[in-house]
């Protein structure tokens, strides 16, 4: 496929260019992951970062995921603190969404080796599209499913307790038991937060003793870039709550522990004249999932081709994106092609959100570099 090629915004580690699949090699998410795991354990599921000095050794790390805090977040005016402590770009996998980055933490593998290969999903057991963060499908209907079992054995956290180290996950106490808590954190210990505050304080705490790995997910980014959008006073305020919450952890972590952050992907806003919103009858013979900004499709190809004219995109074969050696389960959720609409546009189909004031999911900077903070 032909088009851009993509570069770090600052990071002096990696070459100026690289190729538009993102990085599983070297410069991902997927090799922090790894890195954390080889650190702790002397080996991994999957090839740590290319320039491993950049990660200095501990007995223990705290890794702090803010959702939707891509690069260019970083230069907010409330960010200072966070860019202050930018010590690398990376690279979210392919697509740039959380349920696909947040189930490559947890297993150490690219979402061409863990299965889950999108936001909405078609699952062929289920015969339906299926939304993997809620698990309900496009009617709002839920989606029952043995949620534990959905990612391979073991995963990054069944390493980690079998090497001796415990993972634990610091998180609002509203995502304890949801079907995707179930789904990420099997062989995790789940330690509830109330507000910001006790997020820091427990976050601490548990790093003060040696041999963990504690996940702390701070969602509010996320959640107000998607719901008001980046120039918004809740925005501000959201990103104010981020720097606040890793200065606090930084100032007070305990001798031995390593303090890193990154972000399961960035944010890219569309203003309502750069959504393309597809009618129900437009094109029917086609399926669709994924994302706004990476829409998998089935069906006629002579519709994908049409659907792709008329946005200015392109189509692609999304089993080169996910990364090396699919497994049959991930190819099997992949659509025959994925729409890569132009980086100022999103693709509203039947039954996606339309009501968001900013999308991801797609192979833009601004969706793909994530910072690799270091405390």
């Amino acid at each position: 496929m032909s088009g851009p090629r993509r570069g770090p915004k600052s990071s002096p580690l990696y070459p100026p260019l690289v190729p538009e699949k993102p990085s599983y090699d070297g410069r991902g998410l997927v090799n922090l992951a790894a890195e954390i795991e080889l650190r702790l354990t002397g080996e991994s599921a999957w090839t740590g970062l290319s320039e491993r000095s950049v990660v200095p050794d501990a007995d223990t790390y705290v890794l702090v995921l803010f959702d939707g805090l891509g690069v260019a977040q970083l230069d907010h005016p409330a960010a200072r603190r966070l860019a202050a402590d930018h010590a690398a770009t990376l690279e979210a996998p392919f697509p740039t969404t959380t349920s696909v980055s947040m189930a490559t933490v947890a297993t150490g593998l690219p979402p061409s080796r863990h299965g889950l290969v999108g936001h909405l999903v078609w699952l062929e057991e289920h015969d339906r599209v299926v939304n993997t963060l809620k698990w309900v499908d496009l009617t709002g209907a839920p989606v029952d499913h043995d949620y534990a079992t959905f990612l391979p054995r073991p995963n990054l956290w069944e390493r980690l307790r079998a090497a001796g180290i415990e993972p634990v996950t610091v998180q609002f106490d509203g995502f304890d038991g949801t079907p995707f808590s179930r789904l990420v954190y099997r062989g995790a210990r789940f330690e509830r937060a109330w507000d910001l505050d006790d997020m820091a304080e427990a976050t601490v705490m548990l790093a003060s003793r040696p041999r963990r790995l504690v996940f702390t997910y701070f969602p509010s980014v996320d959640v107000a870039g998607h719901v008001t959008g980046l120039g918004t006073t809740e925005f501000s305020e959201a990103m104010a709550q981020a720097a606040s919450l890793w200065d606090r952890i930084a100032s007070s972590l305990p001798p031995g522990a390593v303090l890193l952050g990154t972000a399961d992907h960035g944010l890219a806003e569309f203003p309502p004249d750069r959504k393309l919103i597809l009618e129900k009858t437009a094109y029917p013979g086609l399926r669709y999932a994924g994302d706004s900004r990476g829409v998998q499709l089935w069906g006629d190809p002579a519709e994908m081709e049409a659907l792709a004219d008329r946005t200015g995109g392109v189509l692609a074969d999304p089993a080169g994106l996910i990364g090396p050696d699919p497994t049959g389960t991930a190819l099997a959720r992949l659509g025959g092609k994925v729409l890569l609409p132009p980086d100022d546009v999103a693709v509203i189909p039947p039954g996606f959100d339309k009501r968001l004031a900013c999308y991801h999911g797609g192979l833009s900077l601004a969706e793909v570099e994530i910072p690799l903070l270091i405390g």
